[in-house]
């Protein structure tokens, strides 16, 4: 492996099996690189890393405080939830406040990811709803802030509906490209998704925790306060990004976005983090985060033992027996 590579393996028997090749940025609020591994100008989309961003304007355009949103209902909005109970009452909570209904969400049902939710619903002889999906929290906000703008709550999940043209604005600024400038494609849930750079995106994510501890009751201090001190609402049971915000007492801001891109913002240092295991196998990106994390010292001793689990994973054969391992081999590259 060549000093510029940053690989996930996965063994079987002894031998290398598979590589997962992981890029990754980290920079301060104002830009500059300190340190990367792979391609840290990697082009990829956000995807529901997005989600603290597209949240921002329920906050900066009055929608929280109008309806009074609690931190578990605005950290809901920038959730890819389980389908746990309390997710759906929160969800649920937002609809009811807002005078809509699981049938005002476009986006489509799915299974909870929380296998004991699934089970129930299965128990039961019910079938997913809307609410189930992951993304449900993120529809309600933006059925919120469309219901508080005065505008037609159908079809605003198109691009050239308002509340979309308003979060491409916000995700424009924040990443400095402007909306205009931002590729986008359809995201899994049906709105607009939008691509950057990983040094840009990380950027993005330090200038928020920077401007959280500047003005910790604007907007991005509102949404960091949600997120990292309701952690079960943006995640919810065992998930990597609520025990990392758990296991280190919100001190780090976590998002998990699809095909393995992952955004965090380090509220001590104002770092901001970026990692894309470049084939978007999902199994690759806990080892790759928090091997990242441990190399830049943002995580050691009894945190570090903490997340042991998600740091090297087992696998196992249909007997469950141990085969292999998932395992991180990176070494992070530092400017200077």
């Amino acid at each position: 492996m060549s000093e510029n590579d940053a690989i996930v393996e996965v063994t079987r028997g002894g031998c290398v099996e598979s590589r997962h090749r992981v890029s990754a940025a980290v920079v301060d609020d104002r830009g500059q690189l300190l340190a990367w591994l792979g391609n840290p100008e990697l082009l990829t989309f956000f995807r529901s890393a997005a989600k603290p961003l597209q949240a921002l304007p329920l906050v900066t355009d009055g929608v929280t405080e109008a309806y009074e949103f609690s931190d578990s209902e605005l950290a809901v909005c920038c959730a890819s939830h389980s389908g746990e109970p309390a997710h759906i009452e929160a969800v649920s909570s937002i609809l009811g406040k807002i005078g809509c209904s699981a049938a005002d969400l476009v986006c489509g049902p799915h299974r909870p990811f929380y296998r004991p939710a699934a089970a129930e619903l299965r128990e039961r002889g019910l079938t997913p709803s809307r609410l189930h999906n992951n993304c449900s929290g993120k529809h309600a906000g933006m059925l919120a802030w469309s219901r508080h703008s005065g505008v037609e709550i159908k079809e605003y999940h198109h691009a050239d509906h308002p509340v979309q043209l308003r979060i491409c604005r916000e995700i424009g600024d924040w990443t400095g490209a402007g909306c205009e400038a931002l590729p986008m494609g359809i995201d899994g849930c049906g709105v607009p998704s939008f691509a950057q750079t990983l040094n840009v995106m990380a950027q993005a994510y330090a200038r928020i925790v920077a401007e959280a501890r500047r003005e910790p009751e604007g907007a991005a201090g509102q949404v960091t306060r949600a997120m990292t001190t309701q952690p079960f609402y943006v995640g919810g049971t065992d998930r990597l990004t609520s025990r990392l915000m758990e296991v280190t007492g919100g001190r780090l801001l976590a998002k998990y976005g699809a095909e393995s891109v992952y955004c965090l913002g380090d509220r001590e240092r104002l770092w901001g983090i970026a990692v894309k295991v470049e084939d978007g196998d999902k199994r690759a990106i806990g080892p790759a985060v928090i091997e990242l994390l441990s190399q830049l010292d943002l995580l050691s001793g009894e945190v570090l033992k903490a997340l042991d689990d998600r740091h090297t994973l087992a696998v196992k054969n249909t007997r469950g027996e141990v085969v292999g391992e998932v395992r991180p081999n990176l070494r992070v590259q530092r400017a200077g």
